[in-house]
């Protein structure tokens, strides 16, 4: 294809996030062709297309590509390698079509193509050369020159089968006005939402309601397999308040650290803003003359700085403090202000300042010149660091020779670990599934190994917030049926909420009811305890917050005003709602939105028309054996290895 490029005397310099805009993530997905090595380390096919083969290989490549630039969690991994397989099926399914079409891209579409964003290829109309092309675009894309134009190509295929599928595409008038109607149509509602959550919390069952509702629905209780684990903990907490730091430790932290401790010159300042942003010179001179006012107060003597500035100064940000913008350095502020500030000695008060926010009167509170702190300064302020720091290591030290007799000694206890490194042992409450492992920490980590330790084993050491904790099975306790005693809050939970769903729904269709026979919305709903409200005119694609969205409310635009619905279950929760306003769309608007509306159509009917294409292209290639998938070769998410972030 250099070639070509010869030829045609097109440059070729690619923008690559023009290109990436155009393919988009999804068309790159299946775009980016094989390398030579694309299969390599894998021979577990995936999907057969005509004579060409997919791998596991092939997703993986495609993945660590992916992962360079967008993180692809762990979880979802197995979720990106089959989206992966989608599209290089597509991609080689479309290139067998368009062979049986005679579809191809020439040499001259190709060059046409990617000079429309590299004309830079070309130095005064003179191509720049094989190598100096092959290197442009290795540097900007990692990929050379024939993969590169492979993805060029591939996009004009697709492309050519876009236009082929879509030119015949067109919408109707009758379309568009339906749609400007749809999109344009308002209401406006009386509602009523009610929430069984916030019944629940007014139904207080009674103890034979409770026991009755355990009898009759006693198997669903069932309590899970728990563990109870004992355990020795190397304890933070306590090796920190048995650490010291001695003061050659001090000084060489200290040492380690002295730019922190270094001081720049500073001054310490407040200050009274005048602001004249925005004003006349007329009203600039007004307020130059309240400022001189101000400023012979500032000055005389017995004057309060700090009184001056809440009464007078129009800065929000120091105003409540009394003028008080705290320590400066150099720098930091603007050049006029700066060089009154570090002018200026302690306790003086300057004459005005005019800066590009108006006229400033400061106050210079407390000066300091450029200095390194003392050890004696800072060492109060460097102590508790470093101790966190000594006592962490002590017992990651500690954890580490633990973790070596476990190791060593497969039959060691927990109780011989205990002795040895005198760590007292206790035990957790029993643990299930869902429960959280307060005595640890709750440590995910420690959750984790609990649920899978096996009996006479000695976990290694686990990190948790309370330090290093080692792990041993003292008991499981089987699934069973929980007495009424174990699961007594689960059952009030659960009676509370069904009687307050039974209330929700019977309160909705009370007031429908009424509504029904006639009487006002909100009269009706406030009989019932219930809150009215009103929202604010909405369309089809807006929303009532809090509620639900137009297409969720869509039944609203068939009533007429003062006519309500039946009650609507969103959720857990009901709504009752009746048309207070309809507004039709304006007719004097639709030739503003003709053009908007009816390209959006096409771009919607043309989407359809190319998604009903891939999907009989796909299911002809399956019926008459081309494609053979066996997606369960992939496996799960672990099998893909991406570098974890």
């Amino acid at each position: 294809m250099a070639g070509a490029f010869e030829n045609q005397k097109t440059g070729v310099r690619i923008l690559f996030g023009v290109i990436i805009g155009m393919l988009a993530l999804s068309m790159l997905l299946y775009l980016v062709p094989q390398g030579p090595g694309a299969a390599e380390g894998s021979t577990d096919v995936v999907a057969k297309v005509g004579s060409e083969s997919i791998t596991v290989g092939d997703i993986r490549q495609k993945l660590a590509q992916i992962s360079q630039t967008n993180q692809v969690p762990k979880a979802l991994e197995g979720l990106y390698a089959r989206q992966i397989l989608n599209s290089l099926v597509f991609q080689k399914e479309i290139e067998l079509e368009a062979k049986r079409l005679g579809i191809t891209v020439s040499n001259a579409e190709l060059a046409d193509r990617i000079r429309q964003f590299v004309p830079g290829v070309f130095n005064g109309g003179t191509f720049i050369g094989k190598d100096a092309y092959a290197q442009e675009v290795q540097q900007r894309f990692q990929m050379p020159v024939t993969e590169f134009e492979e993805l060029i190509r591939q996009s004009l295929v697709e492309e050519k089968f876009r236009k082929l599928i879509t030119d015949g595409v067109s919408v109707s008038p009758a379309e568009i006005q339906e749609a400007f109607r749809q999109q344009n149509e308002k209401v406006k509602l009386d509602y009523v939402l009610i929430k069984p959550e916030e019944l629940a919390e007014k139904i207080t069952p009674s103890s034979d309601d409770i026991k009755a509702y355990y009898e009759k629905n006693k198997a669903t209780f069932q309590i899970p397999e728990k563990r109870v684990v004992r355990y020795a903990l190397v304890d933070l907490n306590l090796m920190r308040q048995n650490t010291t730091v001695t003061d050659d430790e001090l000084k060489a932290a200290y040492q380690q650290n002295i730019q922190q401790f270094q001081v720049p010159n500073r001054v310490h300042v407040q200050h009274i803003l005048l602001n004249t942003v925005g004003k006349t010179d007329a009203e600039v001179d007004e307020i130059k003359k309240k400022a001189e006012d101000i400023l012979a107060q500032a000055k005389k003597k017995g004057s309060n700085f700090e009184d001056l500035a809440k009464k007078y100064s129009e800065d929000p940000g120091s105003k409540t403090k009394g003028g008080d913008i705290g320590w400066i350095i150099q720098g930091q502020t603007v050049p006029e202000f700066e060089k009154t500030a570090f002018s200026l000695n302690k306790g003086d008060v300057s004459d005005l300042v005019k800066t590009q926010y108006g006229f400033h009167i400061i106050k210079v509170l407390d000066k300091e010149s450029a200095h390194t702190k003392t050890l004696d300064e800072v060492k109060e302020t460097i102590r508790p660091t470093l101790l966190l720091q000594k006592a962490d290591k002590n017992a990651q030290d500690l954890s580490d020779k633990i973790a070596a007799d476990i190791r060593q000694s497969g039959k060691i206890t927990l109780d011989e670990i205990g002795q040895k490194y005198r760590l007292a042992i206790a035990e957790t409450r029993p643990v299930g599934p869902s429960d959280a492992v307060l005595e640890l920490g709750n440590s995910k980590d420690a959750k984790d190994e609990i649920l899978r330790l096996r009996q006479g084993e000695v976990s290694l050491p686990l990190r948790t917030d309370r330090g290093y904790v080692m792990l041993s099975l003292k008991e499981i306790l089987p699934t069973h049926t929980g007495t009424l005693d174990e699961v007594r809050d689960k059952v009030i939970a659960t009676l509370k909420q069904e009687k307050a769903d039974q209330l929700a729904h019977t309160n909705a269709t009370e007031l429908e009811t009424k509504l029904k026979a006639g009487e006002k919305f909100d009269a009706a709903a406030k009989s019932l305890g219930l809150e009215p409200k009103a929202s604010e005119p909405f369309a089809r694609n807006g929303a009532v917050p809090g509620v639900g969205s137009g297409k969720q409310l869509g039944a609203a635009f068939s009533l007429k005003q003062g006519q309500s619905a039946p009650p609507l279950n969103l959720g857990s929760n009901w709504v009752v709602y009746q048309v207070m306003e309809k507004t039709e769309a304006n007719p004097a608007d639709f030739e503003k939105q003709k053009k908007s509306i009816t390209d959006s159509l096409l771009q919607e009917k043309r989407t359809l028309a190319f998604d009903s294409f891939r999907v009989a292209l796909e299911e002809r290639f399956k019926k008459d054996g081309t494609v053979k998938l066996t997606p369960d070769k992939l496996g799960t998410s672990s099998d893909f290895g991406l570098p974890k972030s």
